[in-house]
């Protein structure tokens, strides 16, 4: 109890001094770790190492979903010692691809990690002998099984990844996932670019369908470690744009369920109805994915009165159309019946492996950033979460349908309470001087889940580290266990109905 008293508790899109984030011996973390993390109300939001003169300096966020704060932890390892560590993921697995990625990084060896494998094949990597071909896939020798790979390359404009099935005729046993084709080195990117406007478009692409999402994740963070207060528009705004984000992408999903199973009257309508969503973004900032729209420290887009009468035509537009297709597409039998039961995800399993978003959200887990670590935005006007039950590709496809619903009730509650102020005092600020040895984290929910962004300053107040986490570094794993005991046919309809990012991982 004790040494439970010593964590720092803070609250999203804060900033610390990292001398108030307590030290604590190996075995001292270890346990504190699995203890919280074993209450289902505590999840991992990050768990990273950097290099520091003492040796590597690690830092755990634990998110705390009960009392909205997060919990910060730490420990060193140091450059006289054996680079290993008793791997917490034997007890909490859903720290398997932290660990991964630090062993990757810095070649810290976590013993008994039950899948010790590169996560993405980085140019910094520890150990360059491994090379991306060489990557050891599980497999199984047997005369009646075979093995089936799709990709790195695939068709259409779908990004690199390889699908490596093991299959007993047309039955899935085993599905496993390899990344790390694009070797963008973004986290890198931030350290070399000093320039905050160049920051803010490396944020801009990190995810091209995620822009609001991780763009505003950064400006958040970076104003945290600036302590740097914005108004309260500038962050209703941004949850604005966060929504239309959402509401956008969910129903191109939709649009590309149907596309998959053939239904393309479905496919047709539901790409139209997002067009005209990215079309208001690029009315509101000149860009349809809302690039130029979220900058530190401000906007060159304040919202309008004017522009609040344009999105409650566009709004009321899409939504009676939208309605009136989706009571058709989902009464279609052809539908209940190709989507019902495939791909479940069990309540135990989404928990075990730590999903989050909406891929969380499918199997009764109540995870969602606007409830749980609220920004001004989500406080001012409150969020409820919805989930499913069965797991499956149909609670995947419902739960896009239902949070379209909430997005849209959402905004037209912010439209019709809220007056907003077109006076341009609030412009970007690039010149945002950082306070010196400081920890900062954002947290917010973009339309896939939780996106992270963690940032360290040095002792004159410049970037010393910077980390990312799209939430499908989490849920790629979700894909993977609900192939098991399918048909392979059904992988497509699958994949499709997480929607997971490659270039989100592959940073």
């Amino acid at each position: 109890m004790e040494e439970l008293n010593k964590i720092l508790k803070i609250k999203n899109n804060q900033s610390v001094d990292l001398k108030d984030i307590n030290i604590f011996s190996y075995t001292n973390f270890y346990q504190i770790v699995i203890n919280l993390l074993k209450q289902h109300e505590n999840h991992c939001l990050n768990y990273f190492a950097y290099k520091t003169s003492k040796g590597l300096h690690f830092i755990m966020a634990i998110g705390d979903d009960k009392s909205h704060n997060i919990l910060l932890l730490s420990h060193i390892l140091k450059s006289d010692e054996k680079p290993e560590l008793k791997s917490l993921t034997k007890e909490i697995f859903a720290l398997h691809i932290f660990e991964r990625e630090i062993h990757e990084n810095f070649g810290v060896n976590f013993i008994e990690h039950p899948w010790q494998k590169p996560v993405r094949f980085a140019h910094n990597r520890a150990d360059k002998k491994m090379q991306i071909n060489d990557y050891p896939f599980y497999s199984i020798k047997s005369e009646e099984l075979h093995e089936v790979g799709v990709g790195p390359i695939h068709a259409g404009i779908i990004e690199p990844g390889h699908f490596r099935f093991i299959c007993n005729g047309e039955n899935v046993l085993h599905l496993e996932i390899q990344l790390g084709w694009q070797h963008r080195g973004i986290e890198e990117l931030f350290l070399d670019k000093e320039n905050n406007l160049q920051r803010n478009l490396l944020a801009e692409n990190i995810a091209g369908d995620t822009v609001i999402g991780h763009t505003t994740a950064f400006a958040q963070t970076i104003e945290a470690l600036a302590d740097k207060h914005l108004s309260e528009q500038r962050h209703i705004e941004r949850a604005l744009a966060l929504e239309l984000e959402r509401i956008a992408i969910h129903t191109g999903d939709i649009s590309a369920l149907c596309t998959d199973i053939a239904y393309h009257f479905g496919s047709n309508v539901f790409g139209i109805l997002r067009t005209a969503i990215i079309n208001f973004t690029q009315f509101w900032c000149g860009n349809r994915f809302g690039k130029s729209l979220i900058r530190l420290g401000g906007t060159h887009f304040p919202f309008t009165e004017e522009l609040k009468v344009e999105l409650l035509n566009v709004i009321l537009k899409f939504e009676k159309q939208f309605e009136e297709m989706i009571d058709i597409t989902f009464r279609l039998p052809s539908v209940q019946n190709r989507f019902d039961f495939i791909g479940i995800i069990s309540p135990e399993q989404a928990q075990t492996i730590g999903t989050v978003g909406l891929s969380a959200r499918m199997s009764q887990i109540e995870r969602d950033i606007r409830v749980t670590h609220p920004n001004i935005a989500y406080q001012k006007f409150h969020y409820e979460t919805i989930t499913a039950e069965k797991g499956d590709v149909f609670a995947r496809f419902l739960l896009k349908k239902k949070e379209i619903r909430k997005s849209i009730a959402w905004i037209r509650n912010v439209m019709e309470n809220y007056k907003f102020d077109a006076s341009p005092d609030e412009k970007p600020n690039y010149q945002l001087e950082l306070q010196p040895n400081r920890f900062a984290i954002s947290l917010v929910e973009a339309w896939r889940g939780e996106v992270c962004h963690c940032a360290i300053s040095d002792e004159y107040g410049k970037l010393k580290h910077y980390k990312i986490k799209d939430p499908s570094m989490h849920n790629w794993k979700a894909l993977e266990l609900s192939l098991r005991n399918v048909e392979i046919s059904d992988f497509p309809i699958n994949n499709k109905s997480y929607n997971l990012s490659y270039c989100g991982h592959d940073l």
